[in-house]
C-alpha cells in the first residue's frame, strides 16, 4: 500500500512539474487578461461538468467572497449551480446546450468564459466557449492534453498531460488557486491583508 501512496504523488507532483514547464507563459496570459477583465468591470463566467462544475463552483466562490486577503468581491459565476436552468435546457433541448445558452443570457463583451474539462473534449464545455468567442468574451480552457477539440475554442488553453482523471483534477485545482491568488496580487497588491 505504501507504494500505491507514493507512486501517487509522485505522480501527481510529475504532472504539476512537466505543467509548469509548459504552460508558465499561458498561465500568466491567463492571469493577465482575468485581471484585466475584472478591472474593468467585467465577469467570470465558469462551467464543466462533474468535478469541474465543483470546481467551478469552488472558484466562484474564492472570487465573490475572498481568497487569501480580505479585498472587494470580485464577479464571478458558476454557470453549473442552477439546477432548474440545467433541467430545463436539458430536457427542451439538449444538455450539450446548457452552457451555450446560459453563456448567450449572461455573457457580454469584456468578460470571460473559463471552460473546465479533463478530457478536453466535453461537448457541453466547447460549445459554451464557442458562443462566448461568437460574442466577443475571451475564452480560457482549463483541459487535459491538448489532443482535444476545446483548444481551438480557447484564446487560452491550460493543458494537462496526463492520462489518469484524478491527476489531471489535482493539477486543474493548483492551477485555479493560482489564478484567483494571483488576480488578487494584480488587482489588490500583495500586502493587502
Amino acid at each position: 500500500m505504501k507504494d500505491r501512496i507514493e507512486s501517487i504523488f509522485e505522480e501527481s507532483i510529475r504532472i504539476k512539474r512537466q505543467f509548469l514547464e509548459d504552460q508558465l507563459e499561458t498561465l500568466e496570459k491567463s492571469v493577465k487578461a482575468l485581471a484585466a477583465c475584472l478591472k474593468n468591470g467585467g465577469k467570470l463566467l465558469i462551467f464543466g461538468n462533474g468535478g469541474s462544475a465543483a470546481d467551478s463552483q469552488h472558484l466562484a466562490a474564492e472570487f465573490v467572497n475572498r481568497y487569501l486577503t480580505e479585498r472587494p468581491p470580485l464577479s464571478a459565476i458558476a454557470l453549473t449551480t442552477d439546477t432548474s436552468i440545467l433541467t430545463a435546457i436539458g430536457n427542451d433541448y439538449e444538455f450539450s446546450e446548457i452552457f451555450e445558452k446560459q453563456v448567450k443570457a449572461v455573457g457580454k463583451k469584456g468578460d470571460i468564459a473559463l471552460g473546465i474539462s479533463t478530457s478536453g473534449s466535453s461537448l457541453n464545455v466547447i460549445k459554451g466557449l464557442e458562443m462566448a468567442r461568437s460574442m466577443g468574451l475571451a475564452t480560457i480552457g482549463l483541459g487535459g492534453p491538448p489532443g482535444g477539440s476545446m483548444k481551438e475554442t480557447c484564446d487560452f488553453y491550460l493543458a494537462i498531460y496526463g492520462s489518469v482523471t484524478p491527476r489531471i483534477q489535482e493539477t486543474q485545482l493548483v492551477v485555479e488557486h493560482i489564478l484567483v491568488e494571483l488576480v488578487d496580487i494584480e488587482l489588490f497588491g500583495s500586502e493587502n491583508k
